[in-house]
């Protein structure tokens, strides 16, 4: 398997194959609108408009599992990213990231990169940072932030 073997659903409820973003350096995170990391969509924001261009790309998978700090529903939740900081990657519908309903495509990410946790992702804004070959090449915790992961996507692009 590879990570172009998934699908994802788009808000609408939509299949987005994630092939559809072949030949793209990608960024997947796990995210929450009322957490302590929530400012990092600022960081992410800057990264996508750094690097879009240059075949970067952000897919943004709203999460609940972590202290219920993802409450809204997904055009809720999109819309906060957007009128606060100013989104504008793909968000996906909110899924699950750990546990017997996790999505398969984290069932795919965390058996590529474990984390401190083993497979289990810790909370909020866990990144995976995947080549332009569809590699899972690191795993960033979520207090790394954006920031200091500009370098590593440098380096593949």
């Amino acid at each position: 398997m590879s990570i172009y073997d998934y699908s994802v659903k788009a808000q609408d409820g939509s299949d987005v194959s994630l092939k559809d973003y072949q030949g793209k350096v990608l960024l997947i995170v796990n995210t929450a609108t009322g957490c302590g990391f929530t400012p990092q969509y600022d960081g992410l924001q800057d990264l996508y408009e750094k690097y879009q261009a240059q075949g970067f790309e952000i897919l943004d998978f709203p999460c609940n599992q972590f202290g219920n700090q993802a409450p809204g529903t997904d055009e809720e939740i999109t819309d906060f990213c957007q009128s606060r900081y100013g989104v504008t990657f793909p968000q996906f519908k909110k899924i699950e990231v750990n546990g017997e309903r996790e999505d398969p495509l984290y069932t795919y990410l965390k058996s590529q990169k474990k984390g401190v946790m083993g497979n289990n992702i810790k909370w909020n804004f866990t990144k995976f940072l995947v080549d332009r070959e569809g590699n899972v090449i690191e795993r960033f915790a979520p207090t790394v932030t954006p920031e200091k992961i500009d370098e590593h996507v440098k380096a593949l692009l």
